[in-house]
Parts: structure tokens; C-alpha cells; sequence
């Protein structure tokens, strides 16, 4: 299916096919992860720390501009309303 990645990985890294592939649906299935099923995650997450919503949720901001396919901008009221309803 990634035929082209798994190329790229078993020539660039020690990794087999097997393991390049492996590697490969792992990444995939993390990002597979919609931005509510993360932000409600990672609330969870961080809350699970000790850590404060104001904390959390500047957290989750800044964390959102990493992902691989980037959501828009969320205020946060609507990072809110993912984790409250």
C-alpha cells in the first residue's frame, strides 16, 4: 500500500520490510485520531498530571499545530465544547 515509504525506510534505516511496514500503519493509526477524539485524549491525559484547563488547553493549542494534518485554529471555547459537549 506504501510501497514507496517502506523503499525510503528500509533504505534509509536498519529496519526490514516488515518492520518498515509495521512502522509505517503504527504512524498512520496515530493520526488516524480525529482533532476531538486528540483534544478529548489529551485532556484526559494532562488532566490525569495534575495539570490545570488553562494549562491544558494552551497545551493542546500549541500541540494541534503539529499534527499531521493540521486542524484550524480552535478557540477555546470550542476546544471546550469537545471536551464538555
Amino acid at each position: 500500500m506504501h510501497e514507496e515509504l517502506v523503499d525510503h525506510l528500509t533504505r534509509s534505516t536498519p529496519l526490514g520490510r516488515g518492520e518498515a511496514l509495521r512502522v509505517i500503519q503504527d504512524v498512520l493509526a496515530y493520526f488516524d485520531e480525529s482533532t476531538e477524539e486528540y483534544v478529548r485524549r489529551r485532556h484526559r491525559e494532562l488532566q490525569g498530571q495534575g495539570l490545570v484547563n488553562a494549562v491544558i488547553f494552551e497545551q493542546i493549542t500549541t500541540e494541534l499545530r503539529y499534527r499531521a494534518v493540521a486542524p484550524p485554529e480552535l478557540s477555546l471555547r470550542q476546544l471546550r465544547r469537545m471536551v464538555y459537549g
